[in-house]
């Protein structure tokens, strides 16, 4: 697997590397729904805890763990997604840490995000995409439900949140010789949108 970090477009959004340009935008698309970061989240992006986190996002960038993209619709910075635990010896990537202003969730935004990360992911290589859910986070879970992947397994009592709350995790993923299924299933969906 060789995972190039670059943009990815499509008619509904571009991914751009994330970077300075971004912070401001994406530090109004956080705080935009604290809520979410207090009760969904094991970390927070909203008020005094986004530069913190920025500052890690871009060190983890910096380190080469991880390739973060700015969610930009309509040449604003909506969110962020990021593909994360890269192992190009096992093929296996994660893609988490998706936040998305709340009027950009439940329409194309996160299908097409995902098509296009999915797309990149597989045809660098990955055998396997790993989506990692707090199980109590309902609209996550059946959004990653939805874009096609498997539930493979609860770890129970897996990760403290920034709140102290002890979450437990819920595994989902997507197989290279699954993917070209997944892929009509998105790129149906996305027809919808058109």
């Amino acid at each position: 697997m060789k995972l190039i970090a670059r943009e990815l477009e499509c008619r509904f959004l571009r991914l751009e590397l994330l970077g300075t340009t971004h912070q401001h935008e994406l530090r109004e698309a956080c705080n935009a729904d604290r809520a979410t970061w207090n009760e969904l989240y094991p970390y927070s992006m909203a008020d005094e805890h986004f530069d913190p986190m920025w500052e890690r996002v871009m060190g983890d960038i910096g380190g080469g763990r991880t390739i973060a993209h700015a969610v930009v619709v309509g040449g604003v910075c909506v969110g962020i997604t990021c593909f994360s635990a890269l192992d190009p010896i096992n093929a296996s990537l994660e893609i988490g840490g998706t936040y998305y202003r709340p009027e950009f969730r439940g329409g194309s935004v996160n299908p097409a995000a995902k098509r296009l990360m999915l797309s990149h992911a597989f045809d660098a290589g990955a055998r396997r995409v790993v989506f990692r859910v707090d199980a109590i986070n309902a609209r996550s879970r059946a959004a990653v439900l939805k874009i096609g992947a498997t539930e493979e397994a609860l770890l129970r009592k897996d990760r403290v949140t920034w709140t102290g709350r002890i979450r437990d995790t819920v595994i989902f993923s997507i197989l290279a010789d699954e993917w070209p299924s997944v892929r009509d299933r998105l790129d149906a969906r996305l027809a919808a949108f058109a």
